[in-house]
């Protein structure tokens, strides 16, 4: 009954706090894609992420039932860094929807204009907004809007103290009239926010601290993983807590909640968390410290590289290549070493094609046979090699019956068709290869049953094709398998290398698309195809992460394209779609949603490239 009571209070308390319009609200995630092409066109960074935004500390003054209810003490606001957007999760502001979806609209067209970061809060928010309005007149209707609905909702000067009431007519002056306000007045408390305008990633940038939220830590945060999280957290880093020292104090009612800091280390204690998402979802703030004592019961792993002898073969020194910085819009000459691999099959690898492959590749092998070259004669041209003596008997025979028709072709030609191209196949062989798809199959499994059926198929047809695989270890061993180069004929030793395939390390994608480029490139055909099968976005253990490891890959395949190839992906991660057209733009990529059918789809895919 407590429970039950306490929950219609809070539904109460908090639903007479609340200065939203739940019933005109309007989700990100509901407009995200008309948003997300609106940006772009606009001028807006191609290679930002839309995401929602994390709720931010904000020092501004509550009313009674708002301190009660306990709201606003964080908001959503706009910000943007080097590789996302954050908009609000939920816009609820106003109280018809219309209007609600129209400061979206306006948001990121206020976004799509800012090119670098905050130096004045207040003062480059009015330049922005002028910016929008004299680029894009349409946008006028809509701002004119959003300001007058917003203002009604904006306190009243007259019952405010001095200092907010000078920072509050600053504000309403600056959006009725932007650009004619050139300072902020400073107050002991924040306004409230204004939600027409962005906001820095950090706040300190702002001109005054004390008069805006507190700064948010989590600017330049990468997540390492490939799972991608809806919002960041806010992050602190905390002293490593000494359990052996100070006074054992324990009091009954000081129970630690979730959003309080609890000294688990878990470099020794590393259980499983089956709720660890959930909890992680539930925090504020993720607190984390570093404790340098080794811990004696834990063992370490580490994805050190194997010896000489348990390696693959090392074909040379390796080769240095660039790598480029969209930062600071260069490339780092030599920067990366590529290591050109070649892999040793087992004893007791036979090269043979696996039996659960075999029905599958005779049935590629006699459709693809169709794609080979058919060598005759060409009849009745106007020249060529030699006579048509039939066309020429038939013409003297109908002349002779008084039918003779009008010139005709005397000759005939011989037709040796060639299907002039050359593929170069690019395989990502990263750790998470090993990952699981279903019971009886790894994603490697997967693999090395497509390469295999595609190069059954491509050796039916003659077509010239190379085999490679890739994985990294940081920019200083990036190895390159070498699976099956152009001039080396489809073979048991090929079978061999393809299923002595192994995961490896990471995935540093840009480095590995520049040597195909080059291999490929000396190919004399007219068309040549370079396509890329991957299961995951690119990556590594160092700056290789989020928009800098994708951008160096979009410039790999710009360089591709520019040499006349014709870069293509195959994927088969969930999420590709959010990068990819970023990359290989929109018809030159495709995702398997069920990777068990990638060895049927390679092949499909294959023959409508080359069509």
């Amino acid at each position: 009954m407590e429970e039950y009571v306490g929950y219609k209070w809070h539904q109460f308390i908090t639903g007479k706090a609340s200065t939203e319009y739940p019933k005109a609200a309007v989700k990100l995630k509901d407009c995200g894609y008309e948003i997300g092409v609106l940006f772009r066109a606009l001028g807006g960074d191609v290679g930002l992420r839309i995401e929602a935004a994390t709720p931010r500390d904000y020092y501004m003054r509550r009313s009674f039932l708002q301190k009660i209810a306990g709201t606003h003490e964080q908001v959503e606001l706009t910000w943007r860094d080097q590789e996302t957007l954050r908009l609000p999760e939920r816009l609820a502001l106003f109280p018809f929807p219309k209007l609600n979806k129209h400061l979206y609209i306006w948001l990121a067209a206020l976004a799509a204009q800012q090119n670098s970061a905050f130096t004045n809060w207040f003062v480059d928010n009015q330049r922005l907004t002028v910016n929008v309005l004299e680029q894009y007149p349409g946008m006028k209707p809509i701002y004119q809007s959003l300001v007058d609905a917003f203002i009604a909702l904006r306190p009243n000067i007259n019952t405010l103290d001095e200092q907010a009431a000078k920072q509050e007519q600053a504000i309403q002056q600056a959006l009725i009239k932007p650009g004619s306000v050139n300072q902020f007045p400073s107050a002991d408390y924040a306004p409230p926010p204004v939600y027409l305008w962005m906001y820095p990633a950090n706040l300190s940038a702002c001109t005054d601290a004390a008069s805006l939220p507190a700064e948010d830590s989590d600017e330049g945060s990468v997540s390492s993983g490939k799972k991608k999280q809806g919002k960041r957290k806010k992050g602190e880093v905390t002293e490593s807590y000494d359990k052996n020292n100070g006074i054992m104090v324990f009091r009954l009612e000081n129970l630690f909640s979730f959003s309080e800091f609890v000294p688990v280390d878990r470099a020794g204690d590393d259980t499983d968390e089956e709720d660890a998402a959930q909890v992680a979802e539930d925090l504020d703030v993720i607190t984390v410290s570093r404790d340098r004592k080794a811990a004696s019961s834990s063992i370490k792993f580490d994805l050190d590289l194997p010896s000489t002898e348990h390696d693959d073969l090392r074909l040379g020194d390796g080769i240095l290549l660039p790598e480029w910085d969209y930062r600071t819009q260069r490339y780092y000459q030599d920067h990366c070493c590529l290591q050109p691999m070649l892999g040793e099959p087992d004893e007791s690898i036979t090269g043979q094609l696996p039996d659960h492959l075999r029905q599958d590749a005779a049935k590629l092998r006699r459709q693809f046979s169709g794609l080979k070259p058919v060598r005759q004669w060409i009849n009745r041209q106007q020249d060529g090699d030699e006579l048509d003596l039939d066309n020429w008997m038939h013409h003297m025979a109908d002349k002779k019956a008084g039918a003779a028709s009008g010139e005709q072709g005397f000759y005939r030609t011989f037709n040796n068709q060639v299907r002039d191209l050359s593929c170069l196949i690019l395989a990502d062989l990263s750790l998470s290869t090993d990952t699981w798809i279903n019971n009886d199959q790894r994603v490697i499994d997967v693999v090395q049953d497509s390469l295999q059926l595609l190069c059954e198929a491509l050796a039916a047809t003659g077509d010239r094709f190379s085999v490679y695989g890739f994985s990294s270890r940081k920019r200083d061993h990036v190895r390159f398998n070498v699976i099956k180069n152009f001039n080396e004929r489809y073979n048991e030793q090929v079978r061999g290398r393809i299923q002595h395939l192994k995961p490896g390390y990471y995935t540093r994608m840009g480095a590995a698309i520049r040597q195909s480029t080059k291999v490929l490139a000396n190919e004399k055909s007219h068309q040549r195809v370079l396509m890329i099968v991957t299961d995951g976005k690119p990556n590594d253990l160092d700056l290789y992460e989020g928009r800098y490891g994708v951008e160096d890959t979009r410039m790999a395949i710009i360089e591709a394209k520019q040499a006349g190839l014709q870069p293509f992906c195959v994927t088969i991660d969930d999420e590709a779609d959010e990068y990819l057209p970023h990359l290989f733009g929109k018809n030159g990529f495709v995702v398997i949603k069920d990777p068990a059918q990638l060895p049927k789809e390679l092949p499909r895919l294959y023959v409508n490239l080359t069509r």
